[in-house]
């Protein structure tokens, strides 16, 4: 422990002491306060769900936890104790730890390599790897994975695998305190439920954790309590039973949710016409179309073939046969620029490295798709760049003090929105969203809605691509269900979610009947909420 990780002795005769306290925690960037009067108190050995919109100021208080930041006021104690924690190594220290979403480890090294740099056992000028082999074979097994895998490079596993070495490496360091940040945001349910089995088992040794998601459903299948934060302060921390998705939804953006976005009726000329399409190796004879006006859903779950469909309407793969008619040309866009040029636009999914120049302005990334509306000969008007971004920052509603500053420094929600404005600067035939609202929290995800429910009205034609069963539902006039790389089933909005996931994971021949094998309910099943309810 260093000299600034110090502890104080805690008042006596209080009762059952929490694992972890932050009370009335304060921080300011300049003229911006990030956080006020933010609270949370985590037990041992249990999940604590930490919640709240893009730029509630979760990502703040965490960071002051882990010691890379420092709070302006408010106390910190751990296991009764007050601490000072001024840098990452005093979170160490004391027990707290971070897993990312993206694992921050070394991928050319091998898993055994990774669990020790910087803590290697030596004897002597060399590692001592015989004396550090019982310490990791016992936390590959804690975290579920083969005792094979310690001499594999790391590059080479999945990121689920990847994850549970950084949450082994977190357990070497002593964690008693763990934070996942959005730990399920990149992994398939099937992942997802290999990680939660981990979190039970840390959570059954008595590790305390702090998990942050956007996927407020799966919060309900891993979280003892929840902590909601919005606006920089916490607005109720509770035991999760006592809560609905719904509720928790609401209080996050300070108001009620609205049931949909979709609206009922004609549409207009066909915009974009698939036949018998198909690209080897992802996907095979899909036929589908969108008419100007029209949001259309692609739902499947990873790995469908919904993804590269998307990309190959983009012009960012060739299609190996079948016909396609896009924007009134019957060729196929050999390049996105040549789909451009046709109207057609595509908000990606991995937007950090594919759709957005992270240090640049947010001017200079919503209008550098569009440069012929700036200037001539070459030439760009600055006044020209401020209004075209400044009307789309208004009418996103994006949330920044300026168009001058970096999108790399806004919260998720903002910066997608931002990623989004520049395919409508122009505004569109054809847009294709991949992913729309992956990662962002659900007042991002509210607005984003509607400003895809506000396009469809001016007459785009919409292409959604989405895992996210809750939104296909609500915004799409039609949703057609991948599975296995093709068009498993066609369905309304209305369609229940038991039978959009029984087409999705091919669970029935029939699945209007959203029935297992043996009869029982899809929506049944352990871990799903029953159709028309919320999980509690």
């Amino acid at each position: 422990m260093t000299d600034t990780a110090q502890r104080t002795d805690p008042a006596p005769g209080q009762g059952p002491t929490p694992r972890l306290e932050m009370r009335d925690i304060s921080k300011r960037y300049g003229g911006v306060r990030a956080i006020r009067h933010a609270d949370i108190t985590v037990r041992p050995g249990t999940v604590h769900a930490l919640v709240g919109e893009n730029g509630a100021g979760k990502s703040t208080l965490i960071k002051i936890l882990a010691g890379a930041e420092r709070p302006d006021t408010g106390t910190i104690a751990i296991d009764g104790h007050d601490v000072s924690i001024a840098s990452t190594t005093d979170a160490i220290a004391l027990g707290v730890q971070t897993v990312y979403q993206e694992p921050q480890l070394f991928p050319e090294l091998t898993v055994a390599e990774n669990f020790f740099v910087g803590r290697e056992i030596t004897r002597g000028p060399t590692i001592d790897w015989r004396a550090q082999a019982p310490r990791m074979l016992e936390l590959l097994d804690t975290v579920g994975l083969d005792r094979s895998l310690a001499s594999q490079p790391l590059g080479a596993l999945s990121i689920a695998k990847q994850q549970q070495v950084s949450i082994a490496k977190a357990l070497l360091e002593q964690a008693s305190v763990l934070i996942l940040d959005e730990p399920s945001a990149i992994l398939t349910d099937a992942e997802i439920e290999v990680l939660f089995g981990v979190v039970r088992r840390l959570a059954a040794d008595g590790v305390s954790i702090i998990y942050i998601s956007h996927r407020l459903d799966e919060l309900f299948r891993i979280a003892d309590e929840v902590t909601i934060m919005r606006d920089g302060e916490t607005v109720s921390s509770q035991p999760i039973g006592e809560l609905t998705v719904r509720e928790i939804a609401e209080r996050m953006v300070g108001g009620e949710i609205a049931e949909g976005v979709h609206k009922e009726g004609e549409h207009g000329d066909l915009v974009l016409e698939l036949e018998h399409l198909t690209l080897d190796g992802a996907f095979s004879d899909v036929s589908l179309s969108v008419r100007a006006g029209e949001v259309v859903g692609l739902y499947g779950l990873v790995g469908s073939g919904a993804a590269e469909v998307g990309e190959v309407v983009y012009g960012m793969r060739a299609a190996s046969s079948g016909r396609m008619r896009a924007a009134g040309d019957d060729r196929h866009p050999a390049t996105p620029s040549e789909a451009k040029r046709r109207g057609i636009r595509m908000v990606p999914a991995n937007r950090s490295s594919q759709g957005s120049f992270s240090f640049q302005p947010i001017a200079f990334n919503i209008t550098i798709g569009s440069l012929g509306l700036l200037g001539r000969l070459g030439w760009v008007s600055p006044k020209a760049e401020r209004r075209i971004s400044d009307d789309l920052i208004r009418r996103l509603a994006v949330k920044t003090p300026s168009g001058r500053q970096p999108i790399g420094a806004m919260s998720g929600g903002n910066a997608q929105k931002v990623v989004l404005a520049r395919q409508i600067v122009e505004q569109p035939r054809l847009l294709v969203l991949a992913e729309p609202t992956q990662g962002v929290d659900v007042g991002a995800k509210e607005e984003i809605h509607r400003i895809i429910a506000d396009l469809a009205e001016r007459g785009t034609a919409v292409l959604v691509i989405t895992t996210d069963l809750a939104e296909v539902q609500r915004i799409a006039d039609r949703i057609l269900v991948f599975r296995s790389g093709r068009v498993a089933h066609e369905f309304p909005p209305s369609a229940s979610q038991a039978s959009l996931l029984a087409a999705a994971a091919g669970a029935v021949d029939d699945p209007a009947a959203a029935q297992t094998a043996t009869g029982q309910p899809v929506a049944d099943l352990p871990g799903r909420p029953t159709p028309g309810e919320e999980p509690r």
